[in-house]
């Protein structure tokens, strides 16, 4: 019951930000595929969540939040920079980076962005990074940087 609830917890924290099971899950004895399959679980669940929702999210969940939403605050600002400059790719490709899985899929929600292209740049950059630090994590444990207890 144990293990169950330490990958559920790693399945949630993935959910917000992707770097949390490679980092936590060798914590608890996962494999790096399993580190890298439940990234990816949390990166698209997030994505999936967020891109069906992410309109009725921003219109009834986030002004119970934030009172008085202002249009353009400089995070909005910084956003709309973002993908002007990178586009679909970019912002795909900096989800699970800098940016996290909501913060990355409202974003192309908002922009209107086709769903179909951003499950795939998603689902891509995902399988990428999950397994660049996966592998990175693995590797500084090996060398003695990074202790697994």
């Amino acid at each position: 019951m144990e293990e169950v609830l330490a990958y559920i917890g790693i399945f949630l924290l993935a959910c917000l930000k992707s770097i949390f099971p490679p980092v936590l899950g060798p914590q608890v004895g996962m494999t790096n595929l399993e580190i890298i399959l439940i990234t990816l679980a949390g990166l698209m669940t997030s994505v999936t969540l967020f891109t069906f929702l992410g309109e009725k999210i921003k219109k009834h969940v986030i002004p119970v939040f934030i009172k008085n939403p202002k249009k353009f605050s400089p995070k909005s600002r910084r956003m709309v920079r973002i993908w002007k400059k990178y586009g679909i790719v970019g912002v795909c490709f900096l989800t699970p980076l800098i940016l996290s899985p909501p913060g990355g899929a409202l974003l192309v929600s908002s922009v209107g962005a086709p769903r179909k292209q951003v499950f795939f740049y998603m689902l891509l950059f995902g399988i990428m990074w999950s397994t660049i630090w996966t592998y990175s994590v693995d590797w500084l444990m090996d060398v003695g940087l990074v202790s697994s207890h």
